[in-house]
Formats: structure tokens, C-alpha cells, sequence
């Protein structure tokens, strides 16, 4: 499974670089405003920055919701690295823009992605990735994980090429489970990434053995 890390801070993206695990990064508006990236010259420079640190899969969200207006923005986006993978909305004007990129070699992202349907219609116009979102569909007592394992056995079952990225993943349980049913790729924060490094057993077993070092060598 590829680890993506859900942020646009160029800190935490280099420290999961640095880390070794890091597969790709994922932003959307949100994710810039929170880092303070504004106008679109701004937005487009922290992209290139982004780019220049990982090796691959840096996924830059659409603000047009139709279909000339996704098209432009897309190729756009798409200009500013080979890296870049264009995020599209789930909606009519996004599926027809997924066919079209598809058609054009621009790598794309579906994004908001809450049903199977959904995820069919994408993973049928072409796109590269669906973004079906765990956390908040477990908001509106949903279960998001099943819904992840529903579109994973579909994918399968009529081998689609579009990989499943999981998104809103919120807590380490959340990604071990979704390596557990096959997913392509999770997206996350990097606290959940880092999540996965810590076990009491593992803190007591290091503490004990450098305590008889240390005893060995007084």
C-alpha cells in the first residue's frame, strides 16, 4: 500500500520524505488556505515546491466545477510538473472532465467519492485515482471502511485499473484496516503515519536493553 501524506506544510511533507515511506501528497483548498497560500501564483509556486520534494503523485484540486472550466484549470495544473495529478470533484461536469484528461494522458484524482456508484462511474471515465472518504462518512454514523472494501472488491471483480485511495483516514486503526483489504494507497496526516511507529512493548523492550548496556559498561 503507498502512503500519501494530506497536507500542503512543505515541514511535515519533508519529514515523511525523510522518513522514507512517503509515496506521493495529496492537498485541496482547504488544506492551502490552512497554510496561509493565497492568489493563484502563490498556490501554483507551493505546488512546484511540494513537487520538488517527493518523487511522484502530487494531487492539486480543481476549483471549477464545469466542464470547460475544470479542463482549463486541469491542464493548467497539469503544466506545472509531471508530478502533478489533477483533483476532480465527483460530479457530472468532473466525469466528463476524467474522460477527457484520460484521453489526454493527465493523470487524474476523483475526489469526494461517498458510494460505489460513484466509484464506478469514475474508475469507467478514466480516472487514475477515487478518493472515497472514511472519516467523514463514520461522521454521519456511515460505515466508511465498508464502503472502501465495497469498492475494492468491485475494482477486482471487473479489473479496473483505477486504484482506490483512501481518504479522511483519521487514526492508525483506520489505515491498518485498509491495508488489511487490499487498498492501492491511504492518505493521511502525517500524525497517523508516525502513529505507526509507537508501541509501549517496543518503548520498554529499547529502555530495558539500553539500561543493561549501560549496566554492562559501567
Amino acid at each position: 500500500m503507498k502512503f500519501f501524506i494530506d497536507t500542503a506544510n512543505l515541514d511535515e511533507i519533508k519529514e515523511a520524505h525523510d522518513l522514507g515511506v512517503l509515496d506521493g501528497v495529496t492537498t485541496n483548498p482547504s488544506l492551502m488556505a490552512k497554510e496561509g497560500i493565497k492568489g493563484e501564483d502563490n498556490v501554483r509556486n507551493h505546488y512546484k515546491a511540494i513537487c520538488d520534494i517527493v518523487d511522484d503523485n502530487v494531487s492539486a484540486e480543481v476549483i471549477a466545477t464545469d466542464f470547460d472550466g475544470i479542463v482549463k484549470e486541469g491542464e493548467s495544473l497539469a503544466k506545472i510538473d509531471d508530478k502533478i495529478v489533477v483533483k476532480v470533484p465527483m460530479i457530472r461536469d468532473g466525469v466528463k472532465a476524467l474522460k477527457y484528461f484520460s484521453s489526454n494522458g493527465i493523470r487524474t484524482n476523483c475526489t469526494l467519492i461517498f458510494s460505489a456508484g460513484q466509484a464506478i462511474l469514475a474508475a469507467k471515465a478514466g480516472a487514475n485515482y477515487v478518493s472515497p472518504f472514511i472519516g467523514r462518512l463514520d461522521d454521519i454514523a456511515t460505515d466508511g471502511l465498508g464502503l472502501i472494501e465495497q469498492i475494492v472488491n468491485i475494482y477486482d471483480q471487473y479489473d479496473y485499473q483505477t486504484e482506490v485511495l483512501a481518504a479522511s483516514v483519521r487514526h492508525t486503526m483506520h489505515l491498518i484496516q485498509c491495508a488489511e483489504m487490499g487498498v492501492d494507497v491511504a492518505t493521511c496526516p502525517l500524525s497517523v503515519i508516525t502513529g505507526l511507529l509507537r508501541h509501549p512493548l517496543t518503548d520498554s523492550g529499547l529502555e530495558k536493553f539500553l539500561a543493561d548496556h549501560k549496566k554492562n559498561n559501567s
